[in-house]
C-alpha cells in the first residue's frame, strides 16, 4: 500500500476501513455542521461527509484528521513515529564507508530526487474553469463556525505564493474569512512565510489555493518547514510519490493537479480589511485586526468537487491530530541541533505553543537551561511559552509522571526560569501583542555541582518482587485495569485522556 494519491482515493479508504460516515439530510454550514463536528470529535468519532449541505450543491468533508490511527492511516505508517524515522534516515546520512553503505546511500539520495513536484500539462483540478462574473465563493460551502466569528471562513487551505526575491515557493495553511463573492481577507500571521512573501513585494503578489488535496500533501501545508524547503517535497518524499503541478489558468503558480478546488487571485500590497473575530484553537475569539484582501480572478474544480473544511476551537478539536503529526515527525530534526534532547511533548490541552515537555541527557549543571534557551531560538518553537524539562527515563507523553517530577524536583527559587521573548500572534494573554513572558522550570535530578543535598533514591520495588505478583495475579482475584509499566494502575478514562497518551 501507499498514501492516498488524491482526496477520492482517501475518502475510499476511509470508508472501506469503516472509518466515515456519509450524511444525506441536509445541513446548515453556518454552526450547525461545527456542533456535529464538535460531538463527533470529541467522542473520537468518524470522518463526516455532508452530502447535502444548504446553499450548495458541493459535499464537505470534516473530521479527516480527528483521531490517531486516522493520521497513521494518511501517511500509510503503523505509527507517527514511524513516520519521523524516515525523515531521520536522510538528516543522519553520513560519508559511506563501504560498498552497501554507499548503495543504502544512493537510494536515500535517489527517494529525495523522486521527491520534487512533477509538471503535467493536463490535470483533474481543471476540469471545470470559472473565470470573470462565473467565479464565485457561493458556490462553495465554506462554515461558520461559532456565533460570533465574523463571516464564514475557509479554513483548510494550502495557500501558494512564490518569493517575490527569489522565486521559491511557500505553501502554507492560513484561514481565509469571505468577504463576498470574489474576495477574503488572508490571515497571514506576523511569523509566517507567507506574510514575508507578502511584504517583499512592490506592487501585487499572485496567489493560487488549493482545496481538497490528498491527505499527506494537506499536512505537509501546515508543516512548520524552513522558507527554502518546498512542501511540496515534503509531501512527495513522505508520499514515496511526487506531488503533481498543473500551469495555474490566470496565475503564473502552479498547482495541485489532483486538488478538487483550486482559487486564483491576487493581493494587493496597499488593500487591508478588517479580519475577525475568529474562534480560534486557543479556544478564544481572536479580535479583529487588519489583513490583506484576496481578490479572485478564477475557480478551477474537479467535476463533482468535494469541499475540505476543519473546524478549531477548545481543544481537543480534529487539528489535534496534525498537531501530534508535526511534533513526531519534527524530532529528528530537532534533536540534530539539540542532540542531548530524548523526546518532547506538546500538549493538545496547550495548544502546542503554550507548553513544550521535554526529556534529555543531563550532563552538566545548568543543561536544562541550555535547552530551555535552545527551544526559545528554534523555528516556530521559539513561540513556546512554557518549557518543562525532565530526565531522560521520564516518559514526556504521561503528563502525570511529569507532573509528579515537577512536584518532587523543583525547588522554585532555583530551579525556575522567568525570562521574555516572542509569542504567537494569536496569544491573547501577553499585555504586549508577539511578546512577553516565558518560564522555564526544570523538573531534573539535582547533583552536588547544582549545590543541593544529597539527592535521596527513588522508591522502586524489587524486580524479583514485581515478576512473583505478576505470575500470582490472578490468584489475588482483583480486578483492575492492566497495571502500567512502573507498577501504577491507570484508570480508565475519557477521550481527552486517550487522545493526549499514546
Amino acid at each position: 500500500m501507499a498514501p492516498p494519491k488524491d482526496l477520492r482515493a482517501w475518502i475510499a479508504l476511509l470508508e472501506r476501513e469503516g472509518e466515515l460516515v456519509r450524511i444525506t439530510t441536509e445541513v446548515d454550514p453556518e454552526l450547525e455542521i461545527t456542533e456535529i463536528n464538535d460531538r463527533t470529535v470529541k467522542a473520537g468519532g468518524p470522518a463526516l461527509l455532508f452530502e447535502n449541505v444548504k446553499g450548495s450543491e458541493h459535499p464537505l468533508l470534516i473530521n479527516q484528521f480527528g483521531t490517531e490511527r486516522r493520521m497513521c492511516m494518511a501517511f500509510d505508517a503503523p505509527s507517527l513515529d514511524d513516520v519521523a524515522s524516515k525523515l531521520s534516515d536522510v538528516l543522519e546520512m553520513q560519508p559511506p564507508s563501504g560498498l552497501v553503505d554507499k548503495v543504502r546511500g544512493l537510494q536515500k539520495l535517489k527517494s529525495i530526487a523522486d521527491s520534487r513536484p512533477k509538471t503535467v500539462r493536463r490535470a483533474p483540478s481543471q476540469e471545470i474553469v470559472l473565470e470573470g462574473d462565473d467565479a464565485s465563493l457561493d458556490l462553495l460551502p465554506i462554515q461558520k463556525c461559532w456565533p460570533d466569528d465574523a463571516a464564514p471562513f475557509i479554513t483548510l487551505p494550502a495557500v501558494i505564493t512564490k518569493d517575490p526575491r527569489t522565486g521559491t515557493r511557500n505553501v502554507g495553511m492560513y484561514r481565509m474569512q469571505k468577504l463576498g463573492p470574489r474576495a477574503t481577507a488572508m490571515h497571514w500571521q506576523i511569523h509566517k512565510d507567507g506574510r514575508a512573501d507578502y511584504l517583499a513585494t512592490d506592487g501585487k503578489i499572485e496567489v493560487a489555493v488549493a482545496l481538497g488535496l490528498d491527505p499527506v500533501t494537506a499536512y505537509s501545508a501546515s508543516a512548520p518547514l524552513p522558507k527554502h524547503i518546498d512542501e511540496f517535497m515534503l509531501a512527495g518524499f513522505l508520499r514515496g510519490e511526487a506531488v503533481e503541478l498543473v500551469q495555474a489558468k490566470t496565475v503564473d503558480l502552479e498547482v495541485p493537479a489532483n486538488a478538487e478546488i483550486v482559487l486564483e487571485g491576487y493581493i494587493d500590497k496597499d488593500e487591508l480589511t478588517e479580519e475577525g473575530p475568529f474562534g480560534d484553537h486557543t479556544g478564544y475569539y481572536t479580535p479583529p485586526e487588519p489583513f490583506p484582501v484576496f481578490r479572485l480572478t478564477a475557480i478551477t474544480m474537479r467535476r463533482d468537487a468535494i469541499y475540505p473544511s476543519i473546524v478549531v476551537g477548545k481543544p481537543p478539536q480534529e487539528d489535534a491530530w496534525l498537531g501530534k503529526a508535526t511534533e513526531r515527525i519534527f524530532l529528528p530534526a530537532i534533536r540534530m541541533t539539540v542532540p542531548e534532547i530524548v523526546d518532547y511533548d506538546l500538549p493538545i490541552a496547550g495548544a502546542f505553543h503554550n507548553c513544550c515537555i521535554v526529556s534529555i541527557r543531563k550532563a552538566f549543571p545548568g543543561h536544562a537551561q541550555k535547552v530551555m534557551h535552545a527551544i526559545w531560538g528554534l523555528g516556530m518553537l521559539s513561540l513556546t511559552k512554557a518549557v518543562v524539562v525532565v530526565d531522560e527515563w521520564v516518559d514526556v507523553h504521561d503528563y502525570e509522571e511529569v507532573m509528579f517530577r515537577v512536584g518532587a524536583n523543583v525547588d522554585p527559587a532555583r530551579d525556575v526560569l522567568l525570562t521574555e521573548g516572542p509569542l504567537d500572534h494569536l496569544d491573547h494573554a501577553p499585555t504586549r501583542q508577539f511578546y512577553g513572558g516565558k518560564i522555564g522550570i526544570d523538573a531534573t535530578h539535582k547533583g552536588p555541582d547544582e549545590g543541593t543535598r544529597e539527592w535521596p533514591p527513588e522508591i522502586q520495588m524489587a524486580p524479583e518482587i514485581q515478576a512473583l505478583v505478576d505470575r500470582r495475579w490472578e490468584e489475588y482475584g482483583i480486578s483492575l485495569d492492566t497495571p502500567a509499566g512502573n507498577g501504577r494502575i491507570r484508570q480508565s478514562s475519557g477521550p481527552l485522556r486517550r487522545l493526549i497518551r499514546r
